[in-house]
């Protein structure tokens, strides 16, 4: 997925490269009768970019997830969303 969103960020001229971009994933496992199953993902990105981009950002973030192979794959399986900080800037999150 982080693929997907920086190529995405970098195909609009966002510097998603060298670590400009990371991401903090969180899992949330329940049990099905004895046996662990995934629920639902979270996925925290972080980019580093000023705050003049916050809204091609914004853009980017509501619809990357269906142009992404991972999401595709994963999503039929559990619930995953994911949101963004703009490092570097007075940036509080966007949401999906």
């Amino acid at each position: 997925m982080i693929g997907t969103f920086g190529g995405a960020l970098e195909a609009r001229k966002i510097d998603a490269s060298n670590g400009r971009l990371r991401a903090e994933v969180r899992g949330e496992i329940e049990s099905d009768q004895g046996v662990l199953v995934i629920r639902r993902v979270h996925v925290h990105y972080f980019l580093d970019a000023a705050e003049q981009v916050r809204e091609t950002v914004e853009r980017v973030h509501r619809v990357y997830a269906d142009k992404c192979p991972v999401y595709k794959t994963l999503r039929p399986a559990f619930e995953i969303t994911s949101d963004f900080e703009l490092t570097g800037a007075t940036a509080t999150e966007g949401t999906q």
